[in-house]
């Protein structure tokens, strides 16, 4: 887990109410399933829905959001916070992350460039689960 990068994530993408408790509970192993399950089905009350842009469907193919997310700036390297804990708090290749968090069925964010933009996938409810790129307006 790198601290820097994740407290860069909340701080750009989330709520500014609940920052803080979330940096505490991404921060403590015992804690963490909680800041996790924030992105479950109450993130628009968690992210800052104004740097949410849904991505249009059909939005399942990594290897296409891999496309868009670079076309937006991303590079081949990205961090990325998830349920799934084989990708949860590592840096990996772009296309590495995605094709692990597309399509698992719990929330991941994939953090592309620091403060700017990420790839956020909420739960799988019914059907395919709400995508989105996370991009800050500057």
């Amino acid at each position: 887990m790198d601290k820097e990068q994740e407290e860069s994530i909340v701080k750009a993408f989330f709520e500014k109410r609940i920052k803080e408790r979330v940096l505490f509970e991404l921060f403590s192993s015992k804690r963490r399933e909680d800041a996790l399950h924030r992105l479950n089905h109450n993130y628009k009350e968690t992210l800052r829905e104004e740097y949410m842009i849904e991505i249009p469907k059909p939005n399942s193919n990594p290897i296409e959001i891999s496309k868009l997310l670079k076309k937006h700036g991303a590079g081949n390297q990205c961090y990325v916070i998830s349920f799934n804990e084989e990708i949860d708090g590592k840096e990996l290749p772009l296309l590495t992350a995605l094709e692990h968090a597309v399509g698992y069925g719990f929330p991941s964010i994939v953090s592309c460039i620091p403060n700017n933009l990420a790839y956020f996938e909420a739960e799988q409810v019914y059907g395919a689960p709400p995508r989105y790129i996370l991009k800050r307006k500057y």
